[in-house]
């Protein structure tokens, strides 16, 4: 019995009810307000998850950090090994197993299926900055094998299965390389994407920038009858294409931050039928059904004798963003940067796609948990008692994502000048007030000149809400 109490003891200190994003509090929290040296030292203060369940988060969080901070070759350092640790990631059915008799934090977090496509998007930029655009055009090589995995994994339309942001991307990258015929395919893909997949899952149309790029790729490929279907399809029977004497701005803009993992508990009641027995939750209308036809007697006795659990599943929490507008401005002339990404939707998307998996996952789970809590109750009931309190404690959804991506994207491209050019950023709050960003550009003829500006502020003032 003093053994028992003394495994309930350790379970009560190693089991928390804290999320993932408040067992990272402290990073958390200076990384938002932009003391990204601070977050940087907090984030290698435990160097343990670097190859533990975590190293993906730790290996992409580094990345992105390092990225802000301008140390490129760093970052990608970092964002390789993430990228590998998705190419070689393999189930390891033990600790898989292990899972079931206690949450899903004790299997290694595989990363979504968006932010593997955003950690190459973010060392393709790096790539760019650095002025390495064949090492970018293997990223985007590896961004197209990894959009076509996507596709081919999932059959539905209803699904996140294809991202015209990253298509876009991809014509970005072949653009200012000049192989302006793979830049339009690249952006006519991304036109496709918007106009279906994004216009039906997410709510969201081509920015304009977009159109106007297809149109120019499309013209300097020599594409004239491609050239003149899109400039009727796409309303834009004016449009001309007038050569530059300078060089071209692309300017990413990360507004907020991208949504966190919380828990949230759902309450079943059970009824039998059968050889099967029903998992029922009027309030969001959810009916599992559950064979026990594979299960010993003994196990199907216990799962019987059920009546009525919580199992604890992962819900997303957004952040909303604080700048609702940005623009840029050049010689007196404004340009306001449109959506290209709203990568809290695509998040939201991704989770709910899993949502059954997730939820018949997790009442294996509880179930299991409560075979093991009926059977010992026969031998001992203080006993049972006791594992049933554990089985509550260790009853965790796996709240763990990276938190550190953009809420969104916007994006836009300014002609520049040969030579040095003064362009201000203003980002807008919902009450007008407007903060202003000077920068200077040196730009060769036909040199396109990749920046990013991310802003970290969010409309949530509360950090233990998450």
């Amino acid at each position: 019995m003093r053994k028992a109490f003394s495994i309930l003891t350790i379970l009560l200190a190693w089991t928390s009810c804290a999320t993932y994003y408040q067992s990272n509090l402290t990073f958390n929290e200076e990384f938002e307000k932009g003391d990204l040296d601070k977050a940087l030292s907090t984030l290698r203060a435990h160097p343990s998850e670097a190859a533990g369940k975590k190293q993906f988060l730790w290996d992409v969080n580094n990345g992105l950090l390092l990225s802000l901070m301008g140390r490129y070759e760093e970052s990608n350092e970092y964002f390789e090994k993430a990228f590998i640790f998705g190419e070689d990631y393999h189930i390891n059915y033990l600790t898989e197993a292990g899972s079931y008799l206690t949450n899903p934090n004790f299997t290694a977090y595989k990363g979504e299926d968006h932010e593997h496509l955003m950690l190459l998007y973010f060392k393709a930029l790096n790539y760019l900055k650095l002025g390495k655009t064949d090492d970018a055009l293997v990223e985007c090589r590896r961004l197209n094998i990894r959009l076509q995995q996507l596709t081919d994994r999932y059959a539905s339309t209803n699904k996140y299965r294809k991202d015209a942001f990253i298509n876009t991307l991809m014509g970005l990258i072949y653009d200012s390389d000049k192989d302006y015929n793979n830049a339009f395919i690249a952006y006519r893909n991304a036109l496709d994407v918007y106009d279906d997949d994004y216009k039906r899952l997410f709510n969201m149309t081509a920015p304009d920038q977009l159109k106007y790029d297809l149109l120019r790729t499309a013209k300097l490929s020599g594409l004239d009858d491609e050239f003149e279907r899109y400039k009727t399809q796409l309303g834009m029977g004016d449009y001309q294409y007038v050569p530059s004497d300078g060089g071209d701005l692309v300017f990413f803009w990360h507004n907020g931050l991208s949504p966190v993992k919380a828990e949230w508990g759902i309450n079943f009641v059970i009824t039998r039928r059968d050889n099967y027995i029903i998992f029922t939750n009027t309030d969001l209308g959810l009916t599992f059904p559950f064979n026990l036809g594979s299960y010993e007697e003994k196990d199907r006795r216990g799962l019987a004798s059920l009546e009525v659990f919580r199992v604890a599943f992962p819900k997303y929490i957004e952040r909303p963003v604080y700048f609702s507008n940005s623009r840029l401005t050049i010689e007196g002339k404004d340009q306001p940067l449109q959506l290209l990404e709203d990568v809290n939707k695509v998040a939201f998307k991704c989770l709910s796609e899993r949502m059954t998996l997730e939820l018949s996952k997790a009442l294996v789970r509880v179930a299991l948990k409560k075979v093991a809590e009926y059977e010992v109750k026969k031998e001992d009931r203080t006993l049972g008692s006791v594992l049933g309190i554990i089985n509550a404690l260790t009853e965790k959804a796996d709240t763990r994502n990276w938190q550190t991506l953009p809420h969104s994207i916007y994006y836009s491209r300014v002609a520049l000048k040969a030579g040095a050019n003064q362009v201000t950023f203003t980002t807008s709050d919902s009450q007008g007030r407007d903060q202003k960003h000077d920068f200077t550009y040196q730009v060769q003829k036909g040199q396109t000149v990749f920046h990013t500006f991310s802003s970290l502020e969010s409309s949530y003032p509360s950090y233990g809400y998450y």
